[in-house]
C-alpha cells in the first residue's frame, strides 16, 4: 500500500506512526500511517486508491478536512482491519522543526485534541516513526535530523510549566463556587502542560494527550504517585483537589528543574 501511495502525485514518503510505530500497540489498535506530501495532493487519486484497498467506497479529507493540524486523511477497513491515512504538508512539518530547534512552539485548536495540538508533534511523529516508503529519503533524512532534541526546545517547554500554576490559580477562584467544569478544564490543562514539560526535560518527544500522563509517570526523576495524584485531583474538583494539583505542579516544576 504505501508503495503504491508514493506513487500518487505529491505523495512523497510514507511512515508508520501511532502505537504501532512504538511497539506500545494492542491487537485491535489501528494502523496510523503518515502520507507525508508535498503541494498539493491528488485527493482524486487518493480516493480511488482508497476505495480499492478497502474494497467499497471510501472517503479522503482534503488538506485541512480535519482541522488545522490533523490535516486530513482517510479512515479506511482492510480486510477488517482499521488502517487510518494521516495527511502531512512536508513543507510545513520542516517549518516547524526549523522553529523548534530556536526554541518555538505552537498550541493550536484542533478538534480530537482537547487540550490543543502541540506543534513539536510534527517533528515528533518523523523521530518516532517508522519508515515503510521513501523513494527520495527525504523524511528518512529529516528523521536523522530530529531524533536529536534541540536544547532550545527543551527550554521553552519545560519554561512552559508556568502556565500549569496559572491554570491551577484560575481554578482555585472556581473552586469555592462549585463550578467543576471550569475547574475541571483548568486542571486538565495544567496536567497536560506538565507531561509536556516532563517529556520535554528528558529530551522526550510528546506527542498528544493520549496515555501522556502514564508515559511521564515513568520518566526518570517523575514526582512519585504522579499518575494516582492526577486521578485523585480530576476526582475530586473541589478546593482540596486543587490544592493537591498545586503541589504536584510544585514538584514537577522542582524535578524539572524549575
Amino acid at each position: 500500500m504505501a508503495a503504491r501511495l508514493t506513487a500518487l502525485p505529491g505523495i512523497r514518503a510514507v511512515a508508520l506512526g501511532g502505537s504501532r510505530a512504538r511497539g506500545t500497540h494492542r491487537p485491535d489498535s489501528d494502523w496510523d500511517l503518515g502520507l507525508y506530501y508535498r503541494g498539493a495532493p491528488d485527493v482524486a487519486a487518493l480516493t480511488a486508491l482508497a476505495s480499492e484497498v478497502q474494497g467499497s467506497p471510501a472517503e479522503v479529507a482534503v488538506p485541512g478536512g480535519w482541522g488545522p493540524w490533523v490535516d486530513g486523511g482517510a479512515w479506511l477497513r482492510v480486510d477488517g482491519v482499521p488502517v487510518d491515512w494521516i495527511l502531512r504538508d512536508l513543507d510545513r512539518v520542516e517549518a516547524v522543526w526549523a522553529d523548534c530547534r530556536e526554541g518555538r512552539f505552537e498550541v493550536g485548536v484542533q478538534p480530537g485534541h482537547p487540550l490543543g495540538f502541540w506543534s513539536p508533534a510534527y517533528p515528533g511523529e518523523v523521530a518516532l516513526g517508522r519508515m515503510i516508503a521513501d523513494p527520495q529519503k527525504e523524511l528518512t533524512a529529516l528523521q536523522g535530523e530530529v531524533r536529536n532534541y534541540p536544547e532550545p526546545l527543551r527550554t521553552a517547554l519545560t519554561d512552559a510549566a508556568w502556565e500549569a500554576e496559572f491554570s491551577v490559580a484560575a481554578a482555585r477562584k472556581s473552586a469555592p463556587g462549585g463550578d467543576r467544569l471550569h475547574v475541571s478544564l483548568c486542571l486538565s490543562r495544567a496536567f497536560g502542560i506538565l507531561a509536556q514539560s516532563l517529556h520535554a526535560h528528558h529530551r522526550t518527544w510528546c506527542l498528544n494527550e493520549k496515555g501522556a500522563a502514564a508515559a511521564a509517570a515513568a520518566l526518570p526523576d517523575t514526582p512519585e504517585r504522579y499518575t494516582e495524584r492526577i486521578d485523585e485531583a480530576l476526582r475530586g474538583l473541589d478546593e482540596e483537589a486543587v490544592e493537591l494539583a498545586a503541589e504536584l505542579v510544585r514538584d514537577v516544576r522542582s524535578a524539572c528543574g524549575g
